[in-house]
């Protein structure tokens, strides 16, 4: 048994074909790699080979594991306090065989199966569990990596979830990669709904964000307003959200803050969903609106992607807020935005900063060859625009949506 990439997404030929393909578009590809751990349950893998709890084949063995209490002191060999550093790196999480990651074996198959990827064209990584398996492991394993096609390191994000003293915090962690922004979701969350109720939040609060917030380092963050975990568990937005959602992605790229991501997945009624699939268990094609959720092919959402890479750089400017719960900034001469988290229509005089002109409002429209197929905005010499602003609703345009037809 090897690391044969071939799983309920398809078969190693179509993940090569994929990666070329987006590779061809433009699009890099990071890869979630699971290297804490291998299963919990089951005995057949999806290329049909067949394993145990704690023996794949020729690739481990039980003694390539951690095991309780040999390495974990705990008595039940799970993590019963995730403030123990020998726990959370040494005893089994949620009952998922945990690798032995000191093990130079382990480090090398474990190296192997990413350089593979790399060699495929994938960019880089998001690490899954990287917590659990410690700074020491992922230095070493991370030392053993090609550089990618592209000529560079291999990208690096770890999943390490706040919380624990110590060597357990994110910031323990700067060393060995950029780090999920579950800190940037949780206030996100806040600022938009309300953290532990369902009433809408206040996002004037937002004036101070990111580092001075209390933040990871921009430099160090891969800003999230939800994942596959938290949507679940509701310690953040998600689709479900509907426009709050948006919002909050759309802010979350004008912010400058971080590295940031949009995320789109399935719909689920619980937390142990599976996306959708064939009677084999493969999964589907993503059909948005057939119980895919493509938040990531919003109209407000694709064209604010364009909109945070015009700006790249360019400082906060020029804020506005009611007090209550209506936004607005630039970023430099370069670009604008307004979010209003009410639930009704807000009509303002707003200073853009941007040069007098007609914009497209990428918002609710597109702009190609100074045409807008959208409601426009016009700048007066004075930098200055009055705009409408609806319900749960935003306007937003930059420098290059100057409508000239």
């Amino acid at each position: 048994m090897q690391y044969r990439l071939t799983s309920r997404m398809g078969s190693p030929a179509q993940f090569r074909g994929m990666v070329t393909t987006c590779r061809a578009a433009g699009v890099r590809v990071y890869v979630d790699a699971v290297i804490n751990h291998m299963t919990g349950q089951g005995n057949l893998s999806y290329g049909g080979a067949s394993y145990t709890k704690y023996h794949y084949g020729d690739l481990y063995h039980y003694r390539d594991f951690h095991h309780a209490p040999g390495d974990c002191p705990s008595a039940s060999g799970n993590i019963d306090d995730f403030n123990s550093y020998l726990q959370v790196t040494k005893c089994e999480l949620v009952s998922l065989s945990d690798l032995r990651t000191e093990k130079t074996y382990v480090r090398d198959r474990l190296a192997h199966y990413l350089n593979k990827l790399i060699r495929l064209g994938v960019s880089g990584f998001r690490v899954d569990a990287a917590k659990h398996v410690g700074q020491a492991d992922l230095e070493a394993i991370e030392s053993r990596l090609h550089k990618t096609v592209d000529g560079t390191r291999p990208y690096v994000a770890l999943e390490v979830f706040p919380g624990g003293p110590g060597k357990l915090s994110p910031f323990a962690f700067f060393g060995q990669g950029d780090l999920l922004g579950f800190d940037t979701a949780y206030q996100l969350k806040s600022a938009f709904k309300s953290y532990t109720t369902d009433a809408v939040g206040d996002i004037t609060t937002l004036k101070v964000f990111g580092a001075r917030a209390g933040l990871l380092p921009s430099r160090k963050s891969l800003a999230l307003v939800e994942n596959h975990d938290t949507e679940r568990d509701g310690s953040t937005l998600s689709y479900k959200d509907g426009a709050t959602n948006l919002l909050a992605t759309q802010f979350l790229l004008a912010s400058g803050y971080g590295r940031p991501t949009v995320y789109s997945a399935f719909d689920f009624e619980d937390r142990n969903a599976s996306p959708p699939s064939d009677a084999n268990g493969i999964i589907t094609d993503t059909t948005c609106g057939s119980g895919w959720t493509c938040v990531d092919r919003a109209t407000s959402v694709a064209n604010m992607v364009g909109w945070h890479n015009h700006v790249a750089g360019t400082p906060r400017r020029n804020w506005y807020d009611d007090g209550v719960n209506l936004i607005a900034f630039s970023r430099g001469h370069k670009g604008w935005i307004s979010i209003n988290n009410n639930t009704t229509a807000v009509t303002r005089s707003f200073r853009t900063g941007l040069p007098a002109g007609r914009y497209c409002d990428i918002i609710h429209g597109d702009y190609s060859r100074g045409s807008c197929s959208g409601p426009t905005v016009m700048v007066n010499d004075r930098h200055r625009a009055r705009v409408t602003v609806g319900g749960k609703d935003s306007v937003a345009f930059d420098s290059t949506d100057i409508v000239t037809r």
